[in-house]
């Protein structure tokens, strides 16, 4: 099919459904189908906007429900010219809002999108709460992920689903991160594998729990918030509560690379194992740990991450550190300095400080920006970081 035939494919709606009014409490946003070929975020949002009409009366601020790539989903694939949910940064951001979208269908998407997310954000009166939906090509467990504030992290919590911490510092661009630096608190949640009916169900279970977070909705207006509960824990029954990403096996143009076959997220892998193979040969584990999102379709520039448990001790340390404002004097541990220029960034001399710094860095809400020799860069996450 030629790109102007697709081209008169017809689309879904952006909004799948706006309910409520910001003027009276907070706004949750929910968006399905960033990826084209995630069907479930959006016959989600599409369950929940019609359970909702009834109940508009009784929601307290107001929930859109909008569609993603809406070109990408009418076709079922990932992207058309490029992965929507590695677009979301500074320069391609300033470009479409300086000169407009040009040839790329994604152009266009994304444009629309930040126009809407511009005027959502602008008109909310409380906080803005956004829920990005995702599935993946692997079968396995539901979870979550955030850039780890302290509120995102809450909200996460409140689904009864693995977190994992850490993804924005190896995947760059996606929708939650950037808008997230904008003052809204975001989560993500991978709801299963693509194709499963299933993965829909618990994509709806987690938008009822994100109103029940929120507050949206009171308990006694809220009926399937229970279930869900019930459901996602009974999903999630065996897995850690908490993990951290520790390795992201990256895919190029060229590299021929082939998943080896049946692996799920969440399975144990041991060091030196046999995960797949590119044009150079077995491509094998750096570490030990648990599979997360093997690459499993067509489209794809992740091929796998590793991702290891951690003890529930470490989030309650870091709370605990970060309400007593234990940052405002880290500069003053050997080996680390404040960014000459950049209020917030800290430079660490990884000679000194190379036993400590960066795991110092996650418990108290920093991320890596880059590495270069002996130096590390981090930065705050986000407005609320906590």
């Amino acid at each position: 099919m030629t790109r102007s035939l697709e081209a008169e494919l017809p689309l879904p709606a952006r909004v799948i459904a706006s309910l409520g009014s910001p003027d009276r409490g907070d706004s949750l946003i929910v968006v399905g189908a960033l990826h084209g070929n995630e069907p479930a975020g959006f016959e989600a949002c599409r369950r929940v906007g019609r359970a909702l009409a009834s109940r508009e009366a009784d929601i307290d601020g107001r929930v859109t429900l909008i569609t993603g790539n809406r070109s990408a989903l009418a076709r079922g694939r990932r992207f058309v010219d490029r992965d929507l949910n590695r677009a979301w940064t500074r320069p391609i951001i300033e470009r479409l809002r300086r000169e407009g979208p040009g040839s790329e269908v994604e152009d266009r998407e994304q444009a629309d999108l930040i126009r809407q997310l511009d005027e959502l954000v602008a008109t909310a009166t409380g906080t803005t709460y956004l829920l990005d939906l995702h599935t993946t090509s692997a079968q396995g467990g539901a979870f979550s992920t955030v850039a780890d504030s302290l509120p995102a992290r809450q909200l996460a919590l409140h689904l009864p689903v693995p977190l994992v911490l850490g993804l924005e510092e190896m995947v760059d661009g996606t929708l939650h991160d950037w808008i997230g630096e904008h003052g809204v608190i975001t989560m993500a949640f991978e709801s299963g594998q693509h194709d499963e009916a299933a993965a829909a169900d618990r994509a709806e279970w987690a938008i009822w729990l994100m109103l029940e977070a929120t507050g949206l909705l009171h308990a006694n207006h809220l009926p399937e918030a229970q279930e869900a509960r019930k459901e996602l824990a009974r999903d999630s029954m065996g897995l850690p509560p908490a993990l951290e990403m520790r390795y992201r096996h990256p895919v190029h143009p060229g590299d021929r690379f082939v998943m080896a076959p049946g692996w799920e997220n969440f399975q144990p892998v041991q060091r030196g194992q046999t995960l797949a193979e590119d044009a150079d040969g077995p491509v094998r584990a750096p570490e030990r740990g648990r599979m997360l999102m093997p690459l499993y379709q067509e489209q794809g520039e992740d091929g796998f991450f590793i991702v290891r448990e951690f003890s529930a001790f470490w989030l309650w340390l870091s709370e605990a550190l970060r309400r007593v404002g234990f940052a405002r004097g880290i500069h003053l541990l050997p080996g680390i300095r404040k960014h000459p220029e950049r209020a917030g960034v800290f430079v660490v001399n990884r000679r000194v400080a190379r036993w400590y710094a960066l795991q110092i860095f996650h418990l108290l809400g920093f991320r890596r920006v880059r590495e270069e020799g002996d130096e590390l860069v981090v930065e705050r996450r986000g407005v609320h970081y906590g």
